[in-house]
């Protein structure tokens, strides 16, 4: 590979924001087949055996409306497997990444919604198509909570915990497995059972807040067991690298960098790995930058208007009261502005503006 597809695949990295690193790393990492196969390795080593990773197709997630699309980042794939019976079948995977500072005690209400949403769209997949009734057999679903948060979950995955019940009603609670990795509380021993790949990145995930000394230490060990991949897994041992790297500058003081990506690069030879970490520093620098001077005017607009709004006051209504000037200075729609200025221009006294419906809490 040259260092110019090196560094543009590296920038597929860049195009979200800090704070949503975390989920969306982990889901570029997981559209890769041999991730996910590593996945299922860690959490069902008994089904991985039987699931064809290679034939692995990506689902769009059309079916699921367009505000909840946008408040979870998950996946689901549709992949052949291979019964004890030696039937063959084909199962979904869905895997919801969770990356929130709180543990949620939703969470299996919200798998089980997605699971029906699927389930609901293969329904209007037999409508269109007009698909016989005998042969219209809902796909069995294997559920992933990919959990990559700090706090502890100690929280049993059922919606029993949902529900106070009596034991008598507890019969008709749906029951179903989800597969559940806790990744910073998982030991590592389990992550690298199988010495797959994705398990050494799953280490490294986890020390991101520690020490730097801690964080070279996983790292070294990681990139280790990431050289020894043969000229087969060269694709798969170089976008864990560019994930390396990604979380290297993402998620790490920028005085630790450059000694961190030292690390990455001495066992990486045959990639211009500090080339391509210089690249996408300054690449993250010009996005933090131009997002500071978007903002920059966006706050200059906003505190203009508000300064006309209070001058405008000020000469019609003076003096005004001083909660009134801190509500105007708390709002910062620019529409929400504009509409009361207008109000302002056409008001005889202050009781004639309609504040309530302008109040912005």
């Amino acid at each position: 590979m040259t260092i110019e597809t090196d560094a543009r695949d590296l920038l597929h990295f860049l195009t979200v924001s800090v704070e949503h690193f975390p989920d969306r790393s982990a889901r570029k990492l997981l559209e890769n087949k041999e991730n996910v196969r590593g996945l299922l390795q860690i959490l069902a080593g008994d089904l991985a055996g039987q699931i064809d990773f290679s034939r692995l197709v990506s689902l769009n997630r059309s079916f699921i409306p367009d505000m909840l699309r946008e408040q979870e980042s998950d996946l689901v794939f549709q992949v052949p497997f291979t019964s004890r019976a030696g039937t063959d079948d084909e199962v979904l995977i869905y895997i919801l990444i969770e990356h929130q500072s709180t543990v949620d005690p939703l969470m299996d209400f919200r798998v089980l919604f997605y699971m029906v949403l699927i389930w609901d769209a293969q329904r209007r997949e037999w409508d269109r198509d007009d698909v016989p009734r005998g042969k219209r057999k809902l796909r069995p679903i294997l559920p992933i909570v990919f959990y990559t948060g700090e706090r502890r979950w100690e929280l049993p995955l059922s919606l029993d915990t949902m529900m106070d019940i009596p034991e008598e009603l507890s019969r008709f609670v749906p029951r179903f497995d989800t597969l559940f990795l806790n990744v910073k509380g998982t030991d590592a021993s389990v992550l690298t059972e199988n010495d797959h790949p994705f398990g050494w990145l799953m280490t490294v995930l986890q020390k991101e807040g520690a020490s730097p000394e801690t964080l070279k230490r996983a790292l070294i060990e990681a990139m280790v067991h990431l050289d020894s991949l043969d000229a087969a897994q060269a694709g798969q041992r170089r976008e864990a690298i560019l994930y390396l790297l990604s979380l290297i500058l993402y998620r790490r003081p920028t005085a630790e960098h450059q000694e961190l990506v030292r690390v990455v690069d001495r066992h990486t030879p045959d990639m211009e790995v500090e080339t391509m970490a210089q690249s996408m520093a300054e690449v993250l620098i010009e996005r933090g930058m131009a997002r500071g001077i978007a903002q920059g005017k966006a706050e200059g607009e906003t505190a203009a208007k508000q300064m006309a709004l209070l001058k405008l006051l000020r000469f019609r209504f003076d003096p005004i009261p001083q909660a009134l000037t801190h509500q105007i200075r708390s709002i910062r729609s620019l529409a929400l502005l504009d509409a009361l200025f207008e109000q302002v221009l056409a008001a005889q006294t202050l009781e004639d503006i309609n504040w309530q419906n302008h109040n912005e809490g």
